[in-house]
C-alpha cells in the first residue's frame, strides 16, 4: 500500500480512499495512478502508459487526459495546482509527492467485487453472436469525453456526438450506429476491438469536447477496428457561435477518410444546422437528456426545454416534434389529464415539425409516429416516415416508427422487417424494449404465441414497468391459455395505471385499421382479467 498525505492506494483491492473510501474507480484510472507512483523517479510517457496499464490497446488522447484528470481529482489535485501530478510538456507526466510504503492488506475475493450500478447496461455477453459486419462501411460514434471538468456540460458533449452520427447517417453508402447504442458505452474504459465486434463495425470514431467561456475544442480520431490502427486524427478550435461549422469539419473529415472516393455533392449534403440558435439547439438537448428516464417529472421537463427552444427559434423542426412525442409519453402512460385537448395540441405540433422538416428525417419520423399513434392518422403519418427514410436510410428512430405504423397498419409481417433493422442499426439501444415490443404485437397478431411471448419477456426484462408490453403480455398469455400469466401481468399493469378498463382502453391503445387486430387484444385483456 502507498501512502501519502491523506490519500492511500490499496493495491490489492483496487480502492482508492481520500478521507471517506471513494469506492467504483474506474480500474484503468487506478493502474494510472499506481503506475504514476511507482515510476515517481522519472517521467512516464504517453507510450509507457499505454504498454504497461493498457497493454498496447488503442486509447485516444482524451481518454488518456480524461483518466490522469481522473487520477488528479480522485487524490484531491487538479489540472492548475499539479502539486502531486505534474504534467511535463512533450514528454509526460511525473508523480512529485511524498510517498511511503506500508504493508497491504489481502487480496479482494470475489465476493468483494462491486455489483453493477441497477441501470448500467452489461456489455453484449460472450456466447452472443455477434453482428456480422454489413457489405458497405460501418461506423459507431463513442460517447466523446467532457473535458471542461463540469458534470453538468455532458450534455453538450452529447449533442455533439447527436449531430455527427446524424450528419453521418445521411450518407446511404454508410451504416451508422444509431446514437442510442453508442451511448451505452459511456463512462466505460472500451477496448476498440470488442466494442467492433459488439456492434458489428469496421470503424469507430471517437474524441473529446472542452468548452470553456465562449471557446470550444473539438477533437476526434477514427479507428479501424478490424486492422487496429488509427486512420485518421484532428483537432478543431473556435468560438462557441460557430459549433455547427466545427461539426460540419469534423464530419466531412471523417467521411472522407472512410470512403476517399464519395462525391463533393454527397460531403455537402452532411452539413446541415438543425438551428441557427445555439440556445434553442442547448434546451432541446437538455429536453432529450431528460426524456431517457421514462418519468412523468422527466418528461415534464423535458417538455419545457423543448418549448423554450421552440421559442427562441419558432421554426426549429426538431423541437415542435419533441414537443410532440412528450404528448405521446403522456398517452402512452396514462398521465393525460385533458385527452382531447392534449390530442389535439399534439396534432398540430406534429403537423408543424413535419411543415418546418421537410428535409429532417428525425422530425418527419416523430411527426409521423406521433400522428399515429396520438391523433390516430393513419393516412398522412406513413407517407411522413416513408419520406424520413427516404431521406434517411439508416435512420434506427425511423424504422422503429415505421415498424409500430405497420402494425397498426395490419401489416404484422413488414413491421417485424423493419423493427429488425432498426434494431441492427442499434443493437443496443436504451429504448430496444419498445422494439421488441412492436415485434411482440406483430407475432400476436399473427398467432405466433411463443414467439410473442418470447419478445415480450425479453422487453419487460429490459424495462419491467413498459405498460404497451405488460398489456400485450397479459392479451398473449390468456388467448395461449397461460392464465396464470396473465393474472400477474395484468395486476401489475394495474398497479401502475389503476384507471385503466376495457371500456377506456381506447385511450392508451394506438388505432388499428384491422378490426380482427383489435378484438383479439381486447378479448386477450379480458380474459386475462382486466375489469370492464
Amino acid at each position: 500500500m502507498f501512502t501519502f498525505d491523506d490519500c492511500s492506494i490499496d493495491c490489492d483491492r483496487r480502492e482508492l480512499r481520500r478521507g471517506a473510501d471513494l469506492i467504483g474507480v474506474e480500474p484503468q484510472v487506478f493502474d494510472v495512478l499506481v503506475y504514476l507512483i511507482r515510476n515517481r523517479d522519472r517521467v512516464v510517457s504517453r507510450d509507457d502508459l499505454l504498454a504497461s496499464v493498457w497493454r498496447g490497446r488503442i486509447v485516444s488522447e482524451s481518454t488518456l487526459s480524461s483518466r490522469i484528470n481522473a487520477a488528479r481529482t480522485a487524490i484531491g489535485d487538479s489540472g492548475d495546482q499539479q502539486r502531486l501530478i505534474r504534467t511535463i510538456a512533450r514528454k509526460g507526466f511525473r508523480f512529485v509527492g511524498e510517498v511511503r510504503e506500508v504493508p497491504g492488506s489481502p487480496s479482494a475475493s470475489a465476493s468483494d467485487e462491486q455489483p453493477v450500478p441497477r441501470n448500467m447496461k452489461l456489455p453484449r455477453s460472450t456466447d452472443t453472436p455477434a453482428p456480422r459486419l454489413p457489405e458497405k462501411p460501418s461506423i459507431a460514434v463513442l460517447p466523446f469525453t467532457n473535458l471542461s471538468g463540469d458534470p453538468e456540460q455532458d450534455y453538450f458533449a452529447d449533442g455533439m456526438v447527436e449531430e455527427i452520427v446524424t450528419a453521418l447517417s445521411r450518407f446511404s453508402n454508410l451504416f451508422v450506429i444509431a446514437r442510442n447504442s453508442s451511448f451505452t458505452y459511456r463512462g466505460r474504459d472500451v477496448d476498440a476491438n470488442q466494442v467492433g465486434r459488439e456492434l458489428g463495425v469496421r470503424y469507430l470514431l471517437e474524441g473529446s469536447v472542452r468548452r470553456a467561456g465562449n471557446r470550444i475544442r473539438l477533437a476526434g480520431q477514427l479507428i479501424d477496428v478490424a486492422k487496429g490502427v488509427h486512420l485518421w486524427a484532428e483537432r478543431f478550435d473556435g468560438a462557441l457561435t460557430d459549433i455547427f461549422g466545427l461539426q460540419d469539419q469534423m464530419t466531412t473529415s471523417v467521411v472522407s477518410a472512410i470512403i476517399p472516393k464519395m462525391s463533393q455533392a454527397e460531403l455537402e449534403r452532411a452539413k446541415h444546422k438543425p438551428t441557427e440558435s445555439l440556445d434553442a439547439y442547448d434546451y432541446y438537448m437538455r429536453g432529450v437528456a431528460l426524456t431517457y428516464y421514462d418519468t412523468k417529472d422527466a418528461f415534464s421537463d423535458a417538455r419545457q426545454h423543448f418549448l423554450k427552444a421552440m421559442a427562441l427559434d419558432p421554426h426549429y423542426a426538431l423541437a415542435h416534434a419533441a414537443v410532440a412525442s412528450c404528448f405521446e409519453a403522456r398517452m402512452r402512460n396514462g398521465w393525460m389529464s385533458d385527452r382531447l385537448a392534449e390530442i389535439e395540441e399534439a396534432k398540430k405540433l406534429a403537423r408543424q415539425a413535419a411543415e418546418l422538416g421537410r428535409d429532417d428525417a428525425l422530425a418527419l419520423a416523430v411527426a409521423g409516429f406521433v400522428l399515429a399513434r396520438v391523433a390516430g392518422d393513419l393516412d398522412d403519418a406513413p407517407e411522413f416516415i416513408d419520406k424520413a427514410l427516404a431521406l434517411n436510410a439508416n435512420l434506427a428512430r425511423a424504422w422503429q416508427h415505421s415498424g409500430w405504423v405497420r402494425i397498426w397498419l395490419g401489416e404484422p409481417e413488414l413491421a417485424i422487417e423493419h423493427v429488425t433493422r432498426a434494431m441492427r442499426l442499434s443493437p443496443v439501444d436504451p429504448w430496444l424494449c419498445s422494439m421488441q415490443t412492436a415485434i411482440a404485437f406483430a407475432h400476436f397478431f399473427m398467432g405466433r404465441y411463443d414467439e410473442a411471448s418470447s419478445s415480450v419477456a425479453a422487453a419487460l426484462r429490459d424495462r419491467p414497468h413498459f405498460q404497451p408490453a405488460l398489456r400485450l403480455a397479459a392479451a398473449n398469455h390468456a388467448v395461449a391459455g397461460r392464465m396464470e400469466k396473465a393474472n400477474e401481468a395484468v395486476a401489475r399493469l394495474r398497479a401502475l395505471n389503476p384507471g385503466l378498463r376495457l371500456s377506456n382502453l381506447k385511450a392508451w391503445r394506438a388505432p388499428q385499421r384491422r378490426p380482427e387486430f383489435s378484438s383479439m387484444y381486447e378479448e386477450g385483456l379480458r380474459k386475462a382479467g382486466l375489469p370492464e
